[in-house]
């Protein structure tokens, strides 16, 4: 059998890195391959999981730490779905805050376990107003220095660096990201897609697939201040039920982002916004409705539309902002109780977690 290919898709939270495998997935069962997806999050209940899995994609999820810290579930994955679907290639996410994933992911899959799997290089996708701001282009709020770090040092070790929505840029933004990005790191190819209209998208996908991982030494990394910067950031996975007279659960789904992000920006707490995503799945049916906030002060944006009204749905909510845990989960549970009661909705909760990630401590961290 020949080996599988891994590919390996990073980038900050909100970059569109669940977008890029939802892409390259379709793509790649057009052209005949089979896929195998690997999700990653510290905690249960992730998003990426459920709209990996509506979209027909065998899914694994990888939860209660990164990828570089459970690399043994990350291998236990892979073989699952090797065993079930013998897939051609294998997508896998991981956490948004992670970095240094060349040295305790790619390359401890090539020297080890090179004759299960090839890997290809890593791509790391950005979200060109956010990479603006870091980047000094945009006068606007950011994280801290420390959550910053994260961000820099991901793409420090981007073997492509690809910015995202670069359709939707004027010309002039787009080429001085362009050239700030290649004044960074000059020996980093940068690539442009719009992974909603599908700009570059096939491009980009060749490229991983006709090429190789090249290894080269591992970067440095301050794994205090890295540590540092992941503890500054707010996690909330909550999951729960909606239940009621027929109601429309797209309307549902972006009043209650609108009024949650209403509630975050107005309050006296500093907090940054890194990415919110809350999916309703009605039942009975197999249909799926998903909003996304990529920033503190974006809109709202309907990535996946429920086709008919609903009676009774799952809600899965994940929060991730600069911001103390248990205050995202106080505001989470208000803002979300008044809106179900606004439209006379039942509103239960299954499970809730709230929390800071941990020090990340890598099974493995090798270069050459």
């Amino acid at each position: 059998m020949l080996r599988p290919r891994y590919v390996m898709l990073g980038g900050f939270l909100g970059a569109g890195k669940t977008t890029a495998m939802l892409a390259f997935a379709r793509m790649l069962r057009d052209r005949g391959l089979r896929v195998g997806a690997i999700t990653n999050d510290q905690s249960v209940g992730l998003v990426d999981t459920q709209m990996l899995q509506a979209g027909g994609h065998q899914t694994e999820e990888i939860s209660g730490g990164c990828f570089c810290c459970k690399f043994d579930s990350l291998l236990e994955a892979a073989q699952r779905l090797t065993a079930e679907n013998q897939p051609d290639v294998l997508l896998a996410e991981p956490v948004g805050s992670c970095t240094d994933l060349r040295a305790t992911v790619s390359e401890p899959l090539r020297q080890i376990y090179g004759d299960r799997v090839v890997v290809a290089p890593l791509s790391v996708v950005v979200d060109p107003i956010r990479a603006g701001r870091v980047l000094g282009l945009r006068d606007e709020k950011q994280f801290s220095s420390k959550v910053v770090y994260i961000y820099e040092r991901q793409l420090e070790e981007a073997d492509l660096i690809v910015v995202n929505k670069v359709d939707l840029l004027s010309t002039e933004d787009r080429s001085a990201l362009r050239e700030a990005l290649q004044k960074r790191w000059p020996q980093k190819p940068v690539l442009e897609v719009g992974l909603r209209s599908g700009m570059g998208v096939e491009a980009w996908l060749d490229q991983v697939l006709n090429q190789e991982m090249v290894s080269r030494p591992a970067m440095e990394v301050n794994y205090d201040e890295y540590a540092d910067g992941e503890a500054l950031l707010g996690w909330l996975n909550l999951g729960g039920k909606l239940k009621g007279a027929e109601f429309d659960g797209n309307q549902w789904l972006l009043e209650a982002a609108a009024e949650l992000q209403s509630v975050l920006q107005q309050s006296a707490v500093d907090c940054e916004i890194a990415h919110l995503k809350m999916t309703l799945l009605p039942h009975p049916g197999n249909d799926l409705g998903v909003v996304n906030l990529v920033r503190r002060n974006a809109p709202p944006e309907l990535s996946y539309r429920l086709a008919e009204e609903l009676e009774f749905g799952e809600l899965t909510v994940n929060l991730r902002a600069e911001a103390d845990p248990e205050w995202l989960r106080e505001v989470a549970l208000d803002v979300l109780g008044r809106v179900a009661g606004k439209h006379g909705l039942a509103w239960s909760i299954d499970q809730i977690q709230a929390f800071r990630p941990g020090r990340p401590v890598p099974v493995h961290r090798l270069g050459v």
